[in-house]
């Protein structure tokens, strides 16, 4: 795991947070395009997490199409995380 994510422990735990962050938004894009069934725990604990991390950008863009609109809703916060969290790992590993 340091080998993938620099020798830093601040930077690596910042990269891990950024990837679980980007894999809840994606786990949801991913059960929403496949009518996964919002009753079943996981599903349930997946979306609300994902509403939690994706909330700043709802309603960022008006989009009729409800996929479409859930994949830029929930993907584009998923790659600010990514961008935003391993730019800032790469920083404190080089501090």
């Amino acid at each position: 795991m340091s080998r993938r994510y620099g020798g830093s422990p601040a930077g690596t735990v910042i990269s891990v947070i950024a990837d679980l962050a980007a894999l809840i938004l994606i786990l949801w894009i991913a059960f929403y395009l496949f009518d996964a069934n919002t009753a079943n725990n996981v599903v349930s604990w997946i979306h609300d997490a994902a509403n939690w991390l994706s909330g700043w950008s709802h309603n960022l863009f008006s989009i009729d199409s409800d996929n479409w609109r859930t994949v830029v809703n929930y993907g584009l916060p998923a790659l600010v995380y990514l961008f935003i969290g391993h730019a800032v790992a790469g920083g404190v590993r080089r501090a």
